[in-house]
């Protein structure tokens, strides 16, 4: 894998103007060791149809957490077949749900923060860090108006998380009705979810949607209090205070 300074990070991003040059520097330079990570959100219609344009033989894999949404596992089908795609799906460890499950219960993660990211842990983290120990960059839909921890990510940034892979946000300056202008406009196979006034999708049971002046992302964990919450996808919960 070849490694990246931050300067030339900062050199890289101040190249790039738009989603396409940051897609097109990603497939240029990391080739078919990049992929794209989609929970089949609006941001990610927007990305599937941009990659595709520029390389129809572009990466995608998703986390299947076994708790989607019937209308998400539908979206993966319709986006499958009209882009001719094979989606890479990472499940979770059999044997470590079951454990869980055992000791802490099947919506264990209504009954504390703990609990909850517990069931992120061996969900959806542990499944992300396999696939990414063999990619020298992973794709994402982050944006800068999803909420304050996302504020200072750029549109390649070095992911320390994850061994100093690269982490391309083509979508990080857009904003939520850019987003859906472009799903619109160019009638992508989108969500249904979004229909129902989801603007972040994620597990059935933890995910909602959001209510009349509420932030983007206050559809996840909506019992919790703390208003910057993840799910250790893009924020290391064992470093966090």
């Amino acid at each position: 894998m070849v490694k990246f300074t931050q300067e030339e990070i900062d050199k890289i991003n101040s190249n790039l103007k738009t989603p396409e040059d940051a897609l097109r520097w990603a497939f240029d330079n990391l080739h078919d060791r990049v992929a794209k990570a989609s929970s089949f959100g609006a941001e990610d219609a927007v990305i599937t149809d941009m990659m595709i344009k520029l390389n129809p033989k572009a990466r995608f894999f998703t986390l299947d957490t076994g708790r989607l949404n019937q209308e998400t596992y539908d979206v993966m089908d319709r986006a499958s077949k009209k882009y001719n795609i094979h989606f890479e799906v990472m499940f979770p460890d059999t044997e470590e749900v079951q454990q869980m499950v055992r000791t802490k219960g099947i919506n264990l993660f209504y009954e504390s923060v703990e609990n909850r990211k517990l069931c992120c842990e061996i969900r959806k983290v542990k499944p992300l860090n396999k696939i990414l120990s063999t990619l020298d960059g992973w794709i994402t839909g982050l944006r800068h108006d999803q909420n304050e921890n996302r504020q200072k990510a750029s549109m390649v940034e070095i992911d320390k998380m994850h061994g100093g892979i690269l982490k391309i946000n083509p979508l990080i300056d857009w904003t939520w009705e850019q987003t859906l202008s472009y799903v619109k406009e160019h009638k992508l196979p989108y969500n249904k979810l979004l229909d129902m006034g989801y603007t972040s999708i994620g597990c059935e049971p933890c995910t909602r949607a959001i209510k009349p002046g509420e932030d983007l992302r206050a559809g996840r964990w909506w019992w919790e209090s703390d208003t910057h919450k993840e799910c250790g996808l893009h924020m290391d919960h064992s470093k966090a205070t």
